[in-house]
Order: C-alpha cells, then structure tokens, then sequence
C-alpha cells in the first residue's frame, strides 16, 4: 500500500548563467521558493539593488539565461504488487523555462500565475538511483520581445513598462513602474516538489447558498481523485466553528474520480467583513482511504457569507456598493501592490503584519491590483481570519494584450487555476477582468464599439483582450465561483469612456489630483465617484529610510540624484513641489521638512478624500459614495510614492488621518474655499460651512447609538489662528435620530464672513455623548494654510505620562499637523493630528523606554522665534521625523 506522501525541494539547489561553462560556475541556493536576483546578492555577485543607484547595475540580469538543478535519490519502490505514481509539482516557474531530468526534457513552460505537474514515474523506475532535475529560464525580457516581433498583426501598447511585458504573462511590474523598479526575475518562484501516490485527492471545492433571512444554508462539497479506483472512497466530514462534527460522508469513487456530498445548515454561523461580526469559518476534510487505510486528507476552511455588489439605477445614476450578509458596507481600505520586489522574500508573517496594520488603521478592504500576481494562499487566509474584504483583479495591467490563441489558452487555465485556489475564500467578494486597459484602449484610439455583443468579432478588432475582459474571464468566474461578482476591468462605467471621469455609475480612479488636472486636492469630495477605487498624494519615505538605502550624505536632500531616481513617476519633482507650494509655506528646504511637508501634504488629501466621501455614504437606497481605497496600503522597496506605509514598514501621517476618517462614527466640519491656485490670494468676502455625523454598519456604532437613544451633541467652535481665543460663540447642537449606517447632517450651509488673514480661525467640531465623552473630532482650518503665519509659537505642551505609555497634549493656539517620529519597536494609537485650545488630547504609546527620546514636528515649527515655547515634560524634542 503506497500511501500519499510529498517532500518539497527546498534545499541542495544550484544555479548559473546558462552559458557559463566554467567549473566553478554553479553557486549554492540557500532555499527554494527563490528568484536570480536573491540569489545573486546571496553570493555577493551583485549590490543590493534598493541601495542608491544600484538598480542599473544589476539590470544585465532580466537579460540573461539562468539554470537551476536540484539531484535527488530516487524513492524507495514499492512492495511488489503495489502500483504508484511520481509526479513533480512545480507551483510557479518564472517564466519561460525548459525543464529536464537526467537530461530529459520533460516540461516547457511560459506562464508564471500556472502550477505545473508532471509524471516522472517511467524515468524515475528506468534509473533507480540520483536523479538530476535542471530547469533553464529565458530571459523574459528577451522572449518578450520575440514574440512582439512575431505578432505583427496586434498594437502591444502600454502606459508603463516595455511594450513587451503584454506578451509575457509574467508579474507586469518587474518591467517597471511609477513606484518600482525596473528589475525583471526568472526563478523557480513557488515551491518544487515530489509528491508519491497510488491515489491522491486533486481538488476540493464548496459550492453553497443561504436563503434571503440567512437562516439557511445548503451547498455542496466536491473532491475530484486522481489515481487508481479500486477499494477506493472518502470520507467527507463539516465541523463548526467550535470543532462539533456536522456531517460525514462516505462516497465510493467511481471511475470519473468525483464524489460530491450535500450539507444543509439551519441557523449557520456567518462570516462577517471585521467589525461587523465575527469571522466564523467552517472546517471542511477530505479524507481518501484505499484498502480501508487512510492515504491523504486534505482540509479547508469556509466562512459562508451572502456578498452582493449593489449596482442598481437611482436618482444620480447606477449605484456601487457591498452588501454582506444583508448589511451595506462602507469599503474603506486600500490597494495592494507586491509586497517585495522579489516574491519569494514575502513570508506569512510578513502577510500578517501588512494586513493587521489595515485593521488597526480601520480599513476592511484591499484590493488586489493587477499588475503583480495572485498572492499566496497565506495572504486570503489572513483575510478570512481578520475580516478583510477583498477585490482581486486577474493579472492584466495598463497594456493592451494580445488574444492569439494560444495566449487565450494559457490565460483561461491561469484563471481556472487560480480561482479554483481560491474559491473558498469568504473575504474574496470581487473579481475584476484588470487595471485600466480599458483606458489603454481609449488612450491609444484602439477599435472598440461597446454595442457590439459579438465576442468572436472582438478578436478581430485592435483592442481583442476585450474578449479576455468581457467573455473569457466572466465565464471562469461563473463556472469556478459563482457567487463573487465581476466587473470586466477597473475602473469601469459600464461602457461609458473611461476618461469621461463619469461620477453617476461604476468605479473611478480619480487621478485629476496629483495626476491629470492636478486639482486641488481640496476638491476631493467634488470629483468623487460612486466607488473610488484609486486615487492618492504622494510622499518622500521617512528620514530613516532615506538613511538606509541613500548611502552618500551628500546624497540626502530633496532634489539629490538618488531621491529623484528614487521616485518612478513621470513629473514627480514638478507635481510634487507645486502640491506643497501651493499649500504650505515651505521656506527650509531642508530634507526634514520636506520630508514633514510632504507627508503633512499626502494626510490633508486623504483627510479630505474621505471625510468627503464617507458624507456620500449617505442613507440606504441614496449612497453616492460606496467606497475609498487608496492607492496605495505599502511599497516594495524604498520610495518616494503613495503609500501610506514606506517600505520599512513605517506608518505615515496619511495612515492615521484615513484611520480617524473610517472609524465607526465620525463627525466632519468644511468651509467653502476659492482656488487660490488659479487667481490671486483675494478670498471671497464670504463662505458657507456644513457639518455632518457619518456612521458605518459596524456591531460599535449599532451599540453606542442604541445607548444613546441615537441622540449625540456635536459642539462647533471658531477659533482664531493667532490668539487662540473663540472669535465666535460656540453652537451646540444635540442631535436626535441620527442615522444608523448612513450620513446624517447636523447643519448645512452656514454663513460666516471670510476675514483677514491676520483674523482667521479654524472650525473645530466634536460628537459628545450624553455624559461628555467625545467620540469624534474633526478640525476645518481656512485654505491655504501657506497664508496663514505661525510665529506667535503654539504653545505646545506635551507630557508622558503611565510610565511613558501615554501621551498627554494640549496646546495654546490651533497646531496643524502633529507628527511625532515613527521607528521600529515604537507604536502610536495616533499620530498626525491637529490640536486646538481647550482640548487635551491623548496617545497610547507602546516601546518608547526610559531613555528614548520622543521627536515631533507641526506645521509652522520652523518659524517660532519668541512667543509662547514648546514643553515636553519627561522627555526630549530631539530627534526628526
């Protein structure tokens, strides 16, 4: 009897230049997954590429040929009788490789997202003894190009990278992109290993359904067993989420290999998006016995769910929004991007420690974007476990593919694949055909008539991935998993131009601020869509970082050689400095402040961003807004970009202003403002203001409402910038009847005069509730701030306080912009925030020791000559930002 036994190939691996035939030309692999480049720095044979310029010097990679062999024992053979089988798996090759044992060409593969199997049991038996596994990659750079070349009949045409990357299916941003490098791999990225087996259990699948009260729930479970029938069958066994068995199963194996048992559940535990119940998951287990013997058992977790993407007409278009277990979500979260330049350095815990860092920042979904590649399984099973919504696109990126068929083969089984991984997955409530090639279609005038239904006459057009978008890939989600929705690409307006920037239907990537128009980014909630699922401010990493990977001090100022090289995005230097000047008054030039300034900068635009668009949440069956994510959660290696965590894992202010902005009820206050970037600094002589209460679905704000009989008092003050002192009488307003998962106004279009700027005042807005407490605060201050001097000083007072565990601050005058320094081991509730008089404010601080020194910096900093001084008591100012 042979039972299923599996070794990986991880360690005793070798690698080379393909053509390098000297002795010593094979070097050692530490372990498998790997990629060349790791490899290389590994052996000292090139810099780390992340460090100054180094990216060019190591570039010569991407174009060269590597070779990988690994040399085994054959497996002990079987008793006589007992027949079996060997098959090498190998869970992801990068890219084009020819794959050879004991000399054999046995695989040749070109798609990176495919697992491979292959059956090496006649070889294995012939030589009984080692064995030599070798696998030579192509360069996919080159391999690329050829295939460019030998398709002349289709316009490969992209926004970045080479035009050559749509041919490849291949992680898209290893030819480059507005945050990346350009460093393109080969390597056996995914694990490689030898499974043995007389029979094996090929794939398991749970199909379900609840019913409309979600009191209900039947489905199916499905195992398809590949290998020798006879005396064979499964056992298919649920168990809840406590671990009481549910069901078991028994089902003979017939000759087809499938065995499929029904389940039906009364009152089933549900899971639920974090914070709006608990993520309960089910135990599924397929266990094979031949001969009564128990050979293999494979098991899955499921959370049964009912997600809906509400796309219905309404007064101000079609609607965009989730619908989870019957409760509407607000998607607040942000898009994913790799998260290393080289995959295999990616770890679960790595995975963990991104995605705890959304939850703590009050983000529940992430999408998944398509210029890299299907994560591992590790990333949807911390998804689950913390109740992370997420919106995966297919791996298709701001190009314009081709459709030959034998490229539509490769990617209808790279979809299949990938989606029969991770069908079981309850946090996966999208998929998505893309990452803008539609707007690659209207970039480059490619054919296109959305009225023609016809998908064989797409292929004959200059845009034919249409047929991958709109036919093929819709098709694998409704056979594979046929409860996620889809959408053919994003964004997309249901047919309508991309570059329309159309804000009544569909999802947006509203890139007028920063790119395009560069708007102001005050007008956020102006251009907003019914889902924004892109849209961002840029930012220099931390000063710490920069210390890291700029290696020359002389090196280290803003416009330096390596800063600017390490910032992908066309126009950075421009975008960027016009974004702070028009804003800030930026007259110390100095690293650190710009750093300060540019990190102030990307906050103030998310605040606006999503202060405005949780107001558009609105009430049900009116929700102009849906959902945020912005570009982007993290970065791959060090940049300047928008990420809202740099790639040492440090969190910037833009984390903590987008964390205030999602929590479960918040209170926000806005003035009207004039574009001072497009006339002179004359404001109008008046403006209006609005305040609202904006309250997400979550189990906390269903709590704290139904204690306070949906009664809270927002108290609004204006206070003046130079003196501190109210210039206005305070409003109180209690309101009552606030609205449960929805938006409700406290007061709109208030008159107020705009005074000079020596007069100026902020509007400062707080919810209490009945006995006093304050939940939420929001502060408007009157633009730009670049207007407004600081040199009175603030009277800052900071004090730690509970064994240097709390943060205690208060502060004379209105500060804007409160950072306090981000390092390793250090940990803030919040950071980046502004103070007013009268109010102290409170910070839970974890590993800031005895002698540490706490540094900070708030706008206006730089200009305190005299006037009222900073304080911090038990502590130091020292240090940066």
């Amino acid at each position: 009897m042979v039972t299923f036994s599996t070794q990986e190939l991880q360690t005793g691996w070798e690698f080379k230049r393909t053509e390098d035939s000297s002795p010593d030309a094979w070097l050692p692999v530490a372990k498998v997954p790997s990629v060349v480049h790791i490899d290389l720095i590994d052996n000292n044979k090139i810099p780390d590429p992340s460090h100054d310029m180094n990216e060019l010097d190591v570039q010569w990679v991407g174009e060269e040929r590597w070779s990988y062999r690994y040399t085994f024992a054959s497996p002990p053979s079987p008793p006589p009788g007992d027949s079996h089988r060997i098959n090498l798996v190998f869970e992801g090759l990068d890219t084009f490789a020819a794959v050879r044992l004991n000399g054999k060409l046995i695989l040749e593969c070109d798609n990176m997202f495919l697992t491979y199997r292959v059956d090496i049991t006649e070889e294995i038996e012939r030589l009984q003894g080692t064995n030599t596994l070798q696998i030579d990659f192509d360069s996919a750079a080159a391999r690329g190009r050829a295939i460019v070349e030998a398709h002349p009949e289709h316009r490969f045409v992209g926004t970045l990278g080479g035009d050559e990357r749509m041919a490849v299916r291949k992680a898209q941003y290893h030819w480059g992109w507005d945050w990346g490098p350009t460093l393109v791999t080969a390597g056996p990225w995914r694990p490689v290993r030898l499974e043995m087996f007389q029979s094996r259990i090929d794939d398991v699948s749970i199909r379900y359904s609840l019913d409309e009260n979600l009191k209900c729930c039947q489905g199916t479970i499905s195992a398809r067993i590949d290998g020798m029938m006879a005396a064979t069958y499964v056992k298919i066994t649920l168990h809840d989420p406590q671990g009481g068995l549910i069901s078991e199963n028994r089902r003979e194996v017939g000759l087809s290999g499938l065995v499929e048992a029904r389940f039906a559940l009364q009152d089933p535990y549900l899971w639920n998006p974090h914070g709006y119940g608990d993520q309960h998951q089910y135990l599924v287990q397929v266990e094979l016995f031949e001969d009564e013997i128990s050979v293999q058992v494979v098991t899955k977790k499921i959370g049964f769910r009912n997600a809906e993407l509400i796309c219905e007409d309404d007064a101000l278009g079609t609607s965009f929004y989730f619908r989870i277990n019957g409760v509407d979500v607000f998607a607040g979260g942000s898009c994913w991007i790799p998260a290393d330049m080289f995959p295999p350095k990616v770890s679960a815990d790595d995975y963990r420690e991104w995605l705890t860092l959304m939850i703590r920042g009050n983000q529940i979904m992430t999408r998944v974007w398509g210029g890299g590649y299907y994560e591992e399984s590790s990333f949807y099973d911390i998804c689950d476990e913390l109740g992370i919504l997420v919106w995966q696109d297919f791996m298709f990126a701001c190009g314009s593919y081709p459709a030959y068929p034998a490229f539509l083969e490769s990617v209808e089984l790279e979809a299949r694949q990938n989606v029969r991984r991770l069908c079981h997955h309850p946090s996966i409530v999208l998929y998505a055909g893309g990452n803008e090639n539609h707007y690659i279609q209207e970039h480059f005038g490619l054919s296109y008539d959305f009225a023609d239904k016809d998908p064989q006459s797409w292929l004959k057009t200059s845009f034919p991935s249409r047929y991958i978008y709109q036919y093929l890939l819709p098709k694998v989600v409704e056979e594979e998993a046929p409860s996620v929705s889809y959408r053919p690409d994003s964004p997309w307006n249901d047919g309508r131009p991309i570059t329309s920037w159309d804000r009544t239907t569909g999802d947006l990537h509203q890139w007028n601020v920063w790119h395009a128009a560069m708007r102001l980014y005050q007008d956020y909630h102006q251009i907003g869509g019914r889902f924004n699922s892109e849209f961002g401010m840029q930012s220099f990493p931390h000063l710490s970082t920069i210390d890291q990977f700029v290696t020359e001090i002389s090196e280290r100022h803003p416009q330096s050689a390596t800063l600017d090289f390490h910032n992908k995005c066309r126009d950075h230097e421009k975008r960027l400095a016009t974004y702070i000047r028009d804003n800030f008054m930026a007259v110390d030039s100095s690293l650190k402040n710009w750093v300060y300034l540019s990190h102030l900068l990307q906050s103030e635009a998310m605040h606006y961003a999503y202060r405005g668009w949780r107001r558009d949440w609105g009430i049900k069956n009116a929700r102009l807004c849906g959902g945020a994510l912005v570009w982007q959660l993290n970065d791959l290696w060090p940049v300047s970009s928008w990420a809202l965590v740099d790639s040492s894992r440090l969190k910037k202010a833009a984390f903590y202003a987008i964390k205030r902005d999602l929590e479960p009820i918040t209170v926000g206050v806005v003035r009207t403002h004039h574009d001072w970037s497009k006339a002179n600094a004359r404001p109008a002589k008046s403006c209006e203001f609005d305040s609202w209460i904006a309250c997400d679905g979550s189990l906390a704000t269903a709590a704290l409402l139904q204690a306070s009989r949906r009664t809270l008092d927002v108290e609004l003050r204006f206070i003046s910038i130079r003196t501190g002192l109210d210039v206005l009488p305070p409003r109180q307003h209690r309101v009552t009847g606030v609205k449960p998962n929805g938006t409700t106004m406290v007061c709109e279009r208030v008159p107020l005069t705009n005074p000079p700027a020596r007069d100026a005042y902020v509007i400062s807005a707080k919810i209490l509730l009945l006995d006093g407490s304050v939940i939420a605060r929001d502060v408007d201050w009157p633009q730009p701030l670049k207007h407004f001097s600081f040199r009175e000083g603030r009277g800052l007072r900071v004090r730690l306080a509970q064994y240097r565990a709390k943060i205690e601050i208060t502060t004379a005058r209105p500060t804007k912009g409160l950072i306090f320094t981000e390092r390793h081991g250090l940990t803030f509730s919040d950071n980046g925030f502004d103070i007013v008089p009268g109010e102290e404010y409170t910070v839970d601080v974890e590993g800031l020791g005895e002698h540490d020194e706490l540094g900070w910096a708030y706008l206006g900093m730089d200009e305190v000559h005299d006037g009222l001084a900073n304080e911090l008591t038990n502590g130091s100012t020292n240090g940066h930002i």
